[in-house]
């Protein structure tokens, strides 16, 4: 590289560096004016327009990449984290800012697999592929006449995750001021560990390893392999999966026989490592899949995973049980074994109001739909009544498990109202959990983890 080039290259670092400082600013001044304006109102008894503010919030997070933008997607899919209104503007958020040049991606590369990493690929991409919170995406191939896709992690992200971060705790804070429905503390515990855990490619390669010794028997679903030699903490390489966009399928107006099968493999991807080994992905984001011509579906992404206790597991299908068989004190034996604390009679009256939301469809042994209003807003009059009433009693803390766990079952939610599927459900639900075992869950779970190098859960 010439010393014009790299003096080129240290001057877009500083203007990277400058506009990560306005970015801060921005959002920084939009929350400052939240919070001066959800004060007025609580002091002189105003009214707060939270539909204008959080447009404001939206506009000054959209088109940012980083974990802000990333947190923002996660919350806006956990059922009353946020208001309402902020989870409506927020959902709209993607991953769009520009791409970094190809000096930027010289730099780096050299950086992770030293001066001769060119020799490594027949050939690499010098546009990205797919842009990220996190890290940008370039196709490439190996000599051995593989296509790999390298995923490449954007500079000082270390260090944007903690100033994130911060500004999470600020904007939870503010939420707090106004409203005491649900304390967001360990929400706020939960997404920091999983974004910090992110921010390790060499772990993303450990879990993608995972899921692809969980999901090997699953024909339907495809998951990458990750390539060890061409990995580093800040350099992900793993073989190319082809597919297309979930939205593409839809919007070619896809027989009901055919939005079911794609509804059933979405099914088995998230839910077959939980009930079997109790691990979830995380992130049912439309950009973490996509979908093969024979409609079998490629996960892509890898960085955000959850590894339970068994007895977390088995809680979850003893509450489908105490629900079917109306046992209200099973129910509450499963709530307590999550760690929640306090419980009134009135209060697990209104987590068995979502928990009956939740678990519904499973049920209900017939063909049906997800939601059988299809309503956009999904579940949004059954939250607003379960946050109404988790508001008169005085609130609730969800466990950290939680934050996950309704994240994958809500954003899978949503992606079968957008299919318009209509399956049983119940039997794909039973024939998943029919000869369940605890100890045969733990067994599957320590060999699985062993096998790839990953930690057991605390």
């Amino acid at each position: 590289m010439s010393d014009d080039n790299d003096d080129d290259f240290r001057q877009s670092e500083d203007n990277r560096f400058g506009g990560r400082v306005r970015r801060y600013a921005r959002v920084g001044a939009s929350a400052g004016k939240l919070a001066t304006r959800l004060a007025v109102g609580k002091v002189f008894g105003g009214e707060v327009d939270h539909g204008r503010y959080a447009a404001d919030l939206t506009s000054a997070l959209g088109g940012l990449k980083g974990p802000l933008m990333k947190v923002a997607q996660i919350l806006s899919t956990i059922p009353d984290a946020l208001p309402r209104d902020y989870a409506d503007a927020l959902a709209g958020l993607q991953a769009d800012a520009p791409p970094m040049g190809w000096l930027f991606v010289k730099r780096r590369m050299r950086t992770e697999l030293g001066a001769g990493w060119q020799d490594k690929f027949a050939d690499f991409g010098k546009d990205a592929a797919a842009a990220a919170s996190l890290g940008q995406v370039h196709k490439a191939s190996l000599p051995d006449g593989r296509d790999v896709a390298c995923k490449l992690q954007y500079p000082d992200m270390a260090a944007t995750v903690e100033a994130d971060l911060k500004q999470l705790r600020a904007a939870f804070a503010i939420y707090r001021r106004y409203d005491s429905a649900i304390d967001a503390e360990n929400i706020q515990l939960e997404l920091a560990a999983r974004l910090r855990e992110e921010l390790d490619y060499e772990r993303e390669a450990r879990q993608m390893a995972l899921y692809g010794h969980m999901l090997r028997d699953e024909a339907n679903v495809h998951v990458p392999e990750p390539i060890i030699d061409l990995t580093t903490r800040r350099l992900l390489t793993m073989t190319w999966l082809q597919g297309g966009k979930l939205q593409a399928f839809v919007d070619r107006n896809p027989s009901e026989a055919e939005r079911n099968q794609v509804a059933l493999n979405m099914f088995r991807a998230w839910y077959v490592p939980f009930y079997k080994y109790g691990v979830i992905h995380g992130d049912p984001h439309l950009g973490n899949y996509s979908l093969r011509d024979d409609l079998s579906v490629n996960l892509l992404d890898f960085g955000c995973i959850r590894v339970f206790q068994p007895g977390f597991v088995e809680a979850v299908i003893s509450l489908y049980h105490a629900l079917r068989d109306n046992d209200r004190d099973r129910a509450v034996a499963a709530y307590e074994s999550w760690g929640f604390t306090n419980l009134s009679n009135e209060l697990i009256d209104v987590l068995n109001i979502w928990a009956g939301f939740v678990y519904g469809p499973l049920l209900d042994d017939r063909e049906r739909k997800m939601e059988e209003s299809n309503s956009v807003a999904y579940g949004a009059e059954v939250a607003g009544k379960v946050h109404a009433e988790l508001r008169r009693l005085g609130g609730v803390k969800p466990p950290r498990e939680f934050v996950l766990v309704d994240r994958a079952a809500v954003g899978l939610g949503s992606v079968f109202l957008r299919l318009d599927a209509k399956v049983n459900w119940y039997r794909i639900f039973h024939d998943l959990v029919q000869d369940f075992d605890v100890a045969k869950l733990a067994q599957n779970q320590n060999e699985a983890l062993e096998k790839v190098g990953l930690e057991h859960p605390e």
